[in-house]
C-alpha cells in the first residue's frame, strides 16, 4: 500500500492559524484514514501521538530529521501543508505537494535576510512536483516573483465551524459594559491594527476587543497610544482560547480587520458563519476572499472606517437576510470540500484510480 507523510509539525503552535490547519486535518484523517487505500502518516509533536485514533501512523517531529532526513521512513508522497516547515523529504523518489499561504517576507524583510528568504523559498519550489496556493492573490503573487513553469493549484482553505454552543466568555470584564467590536491576529506591523486607535475615539459607544499575541515592539507602540491618549475603549487580551474565539464571534457586533497582507484570511471567513458583519480592508488576497460580502475599506482615515462600521452593522440589522447569505456563503469553505480537492491529487500523484 502507497505511503503518504502529511506534516503536522506545526501543531506545536496551535492556537496560531496554520496549528489550526494543521489541527483540522489531523481531525479528517482521524476520521477518513481507515477508509483511504494509502496509508496515513503524520508528522507531529511528540504530545500529539495517539491523539488522532489508531488508523494513522504518527512520527515525532523531533529537530534531528531537520538535520538528518535521511532517518526518515520512505514515503511515497509527501505534503507540506505549508512553506515555513524546515522538514522534507530526503528521497528524490518521493514525490512532494508544497501548499504555500503567502509570500510575506518579500515584503517584511529587506536586504541579506530577503535574498536568504528568496533562496530558501525558491529551493521550495524546485523540490516540489505540485504546487497549491491558498488563494488566487497568493498564486500570483508566487507567479510574479518567482516564475515557475509548475502549474499552481488554487485550492482556498478550510474553515472549522463551531456551533455557539462550544464557545466559553473569556474572562474580560469590559465584555459586560456595552456592545463591542472584534478582531483577531497578531499584534504586528501587517495587522495595520494602530489605525483603529483614533477611529475607535469617534465610537464611545462601542469597546474593541483586539486579540492574538503581543510580544512584539508593534503591540507595545499600541499599548503606550492607548495608555498615552487615554483611549478608554480598545483592549489588547493576548492569546484567546478557541473556545473564547468563538465566543467573541458569536457575540460581537461586528468585526474589523484591517490587515494589509493576507493569503487567505481565515477569520473573514470564520465570524461569517456565525452571521456578524465584516468590515475588512481590500488588501492582497481580502477582496477574492471576502467578495461582496465584506464592507471594504476604501481607506484608513478615522472618520471612514468610523462611518463604515457604522453602516455594516446598521444594514445588518435593516435586512436580516444578509445574515443568513453570508452564512451560507461561508459554508462553502468546509475542510471537507478542501480535503477532497487534496485528496484528489494525492490519487494522482500516487498513480491509484479514481
Amino acid at each position: 500500500m502507497k505511503k503518504i507523510l502529511i506534516d503536522l509539525s506545526i501543531l506545536k503552535h496551535i492556537d496560531c492559524g496554520l496549528g489550526q490547519v494543521a489541527y483540522n486535518y489531523a481531525k479528517y484523517f482521524e476520521k477518513n484514514a481507515g477508509s483511504m487505500d494509502f496509508e496515513v502518516h503524520l508528522l507531529v509533536p511528540k504530545r500529539y501521538v495517539g491523539a488522532f485514533g489508531k488508523d494513522v501512523h504518527y512520527h515525532i517531529s523531533n529537530k534531528i530529521y531537520t538535520i538528518f532526513p535521511f532517518l526518515f521512513p520512505k514515503f511515497d508522497l509527501w505534503h507540506s501543508i505549508h512553506q515555513l516547515s524546515r522538514f522534507k523529504p530526503s528521497r528524490r523518489s518521493t514525490k512532494q505537494i508544497l501548499t504555500i499561504h503567502d509570500i510575506n517576507f518579500i515584503y517584511e524583510k529587506r536586504g541579506l535576510k530577503r535574498e536568504k528568504y528568496a533562496q530558501y523559498f525558491e529551493k521550495k519550489i524546485q523540490r516540489a512536483d505540485r504546487l497549491v496556493s491558498i488563494s488566487q492573490f497568493t498564486r500570483t503573487d508566487v507567479m510574479k516573483h518567482f516564475p515557475t513553469d509548475k502549474p499552481i493549484t488554487v485550492i482556498y482553505n478550510g474553515v472549522e465551524f463551531s456551533p455557539v454552543s462550544s464557545g466559553t466568555m473569556p474572562d474580560i470584564p469590559v465584555l459586560t459594559e456595552k456592545k463591542f467590536l472584534f478582531s483577531i491576529g497578531q499584534i504586528r506591523w501587517k495587522k495595520n491594527f494602530h489605525v483603529m486607535l483614533d477611529a475607535m475615539k469617534l465610537m464611545p459607544e462601542y469597546n474593541l476587543i483586539i486579540s492574538g499575541s503581543v510580544s512584539t515592539d508593534y503591540a507595545e507602540m499600541i499599548r503606550k497610544r492607548i495608555a498615552d491618549e487615554k483611549i478608554e475603549n480598545i483592549f489588547l487580551t493576548g492569546n484567546i482560547k478557541h473556545s473564547e474565539k468563538v465566543w467573541l464571534y458569536a457575540h460581537c457586533e461586528a468585526f474589523v480587520f484591517p490587515s494589509l497582507f493576507e493569503g487567505f484570511g481565515l477569520p473573514v471567513i470564520e465570524v461569517m458563519s456565525f452571521g456578524k458583519p465584516v468590515i475588512s480592508s481590500d488588501k492582497t488576497s481580502l477582496k477574492e476572499i471576502g467578495s461582496n460580502h465584506v464592507f471594504f475599506l476604501k481607506n484608513f482615515q478615522p472618520e471612514h472606517i468610523a462611518e463604515k462600521i457604522r453602516e455594516a452593522i446598521d444594514s445588518y440589522k435593516k435586512n436580516p437576510k444578509m445574515v443568513t447569505e453570508n452564512e451560507n456563503y461561508a459554508k462553502g469553505f468546509t475542510y471537507d470540500n478542501h480535503m477532497a480537492s487534496y485528496i484528489s491529487i494525492y490519487r494522482e500523484l500516487l498513480m491509484l484510480s479514481t
